[in-house]
């Protein structure tokens, strides 16, 4: 999406974000995994490949995903963390606090990526949050900042709100919610006209679509998962995709997704350019 999608991937395939920045094309997401076990699998995670870690104030787990990144061997640097100001944090000074605590609970010196949970609690509150993520960029805390849970109106009010304001920073990545059967076009189109990384959240669907006979025949054409699949799809699409699991076998099934690749054909049949079928929450409907 931030640049042209590539027609090989692996595992290290990177992304330039507009802060110049890279961000890695698969990302291990840690929602609504327990303190207590996510440092294991986290580590897990890295060991199979990952080496991008998804998190966020509400999850309550960024202390265990740090440790995961200390204990691991690796760089740090090679390692790329993502964090969210919880929604009723928003407002300045509420995101000052977030960015804060996210620094006090993992001991790190910076972080990769740090975003606006969802546009929930008004303009007001969503600006003075961008606000002090670009004052936290501009002192080199954190490197790359954007959004999650936007509607286009959200973005324009953001856009806006950047060109006036004289804040600063620029919408490095867009999170949403993304898969076959919901698109969401007209969002996807405004990030790439404007160079924002898009990540897709829930791009398995939480495994409601298992049995869709598409998946199926898709699946046992490539001698692949349905989720796989679905992986591949959102590679393909240009979007960063972020999967979760607590299963070993299936942290390790997910990074499975380099070696085969959907043909033209493949990827029409998981063209549903007008369904509206989300599986989580839907932030960006909101018009508060």
């Amino acid at each position: 999406m931030a640049t042209q999608i590539p027609t090989k991937f692996d595992i290290n395939t990177t992304y330039t974000m507009s802060s110049g920045y890279k961000i890695p094309v698969l990302g291990y997401g840690v929602y609504q995994t327990p303190a207590a076990q996510c440092e294991e699998v986290t580590l897990h995670a890295l060991r199979t490949g990952y080496r991008h870690i998804d998190s966020a104030r509400a999850y309550r787990n960024e202390q265990p995903c740090a440790d995961a990144i200390r204990n691991s061997g690796l760089r740090r640097e090679d390692i790329f963390f993502t964090s969210k100001v919880p929604p009723k944090s928003l407002g300045y000074e509420g995101a000052k606090k977030s960015i804060e605590s996210s620094f006090f609970q993992t001991g790190l010196d910076y972080i990769d990526l740090y975003l606006i949970h969802s546009p929930y609690g008004g303009k007001e509150a969503r600006c003075g949050a961008w606000k002090a993520l670009a004052e936290a960029q501009k002192a080199g805390k954190i490197r790359s900042i954007g959004v999650s849970n936007y509607g286009v109106h959200h973005l324009d009010e953001l856009e806006e709100y950047i060109k006036s304001s004289g804040v600063g920073g620029t919408i490095d990545v867009g999170q949403w919610e993304l898969h076959p059967w919901l698109p969401r076009n007209d969002i996807v189109e405004w990030a790439k006209k404007r160079n924002v990384v898009v990540e897709a959240y829930c791009p398995i669907v939480r495994g409601e679509r298992a049995k869709e006979p598409v998946l199926t025949s898709l699946a046992e054409k490539h001698g692949k998962t349905w989720a796989q699949i679905l992986l591949r799809w959102s590679l393909q699409r240009g979007f960063v995709p972020l999967v979760k699991s607590v299963t070993p076998s299936r942290i390790e099934e997910n990074a499975g997704i380099f070696e085969f690749e959907l043909d033209q054909e493949d990827m029409k049949a998981l063209d549903f350019p007008d369904s509206y079928a989300p599986c989580a929450w839907d932030p960006t409907t909101s018009h508060d």
